[in-house]
């Protein structure tokens, strides 16, 4: 994973798990259930800032923090803790949106993870995605909330266009 965007990935998968958190099975769920959170938003940050230049500007940039998302799932409560208010500038609203599309359709998430394949932050690594494109019975247990389409559906419909317009596919396409 590119420096530039642990930042990023880590804040926006931490966003994720806070607002959609892992449904029974204890530590082994919550294992679970980050792994995918985090696969999901490592594929979407390499989708968005397929360069090191792209990650370097969003670094300096910032990327915009999760107040439109905190109130898209009511948890926009006023009195957050300073450290609490700190991570989430890190928490990327396109980032989310694309995972949350990734989280609930394996399909386009395999389009999205084969897209990423040749890009610079994957250059020399060996990655398995596997549990975001082929969650078994165990990855759909912890991650009941996360890959729920109905909760997740006005998350993933925020940026899903510009998501399917990046992976060249159309509406009916890996629906």
């Amino acid at each position: 994973m590119n420096a530039d965007l642990s930042p990023v990935i880590a804040a926006t998968a931490q966003w994720l798990l806070r607002s959609y958190p892992p449904h029974t099975g204890g530590a082994w769920a919550a294992s679970l259930a980050q792994t995918q959170a985090r696969q999901a938003v490592t594929v979407a940050a390499w989708l968005r800032y397929p360069t090191g230049t792209d990650a370097a500007w969003v670094t300096l940039a910032g990327p915009g923090g999760s107040g439109r998302l905190d109130w898209l799932v009511g948890a926009d409560a006023p009195g957050r803790e300073s450290a609490d208010r700190a991570w989430r500038t890190w928490v990327d609203e396109v980032v989310a949106s694309w995972a949350a599309c990734l989280l609930i359709a394996p399909a386009v998430a395999e389009h999205a993870v084969a897209a990423v394949a040749g890009c610079e932050h994957a250059a020399g690594l060996v990655f398995d995605f596997r549990r975001l494109t082929s969650p078994d019975d165990h990855d759909q247990q912890a991650t009941a909330l996360l890959r729920h389409p109905d909760l997740l559906t006005p998350l993933a419909a925020l940026h899903e266009v510009a998501l399917r317009q990046r992976l060249e596919l159309g509406q009916r396409d890996a629906a």
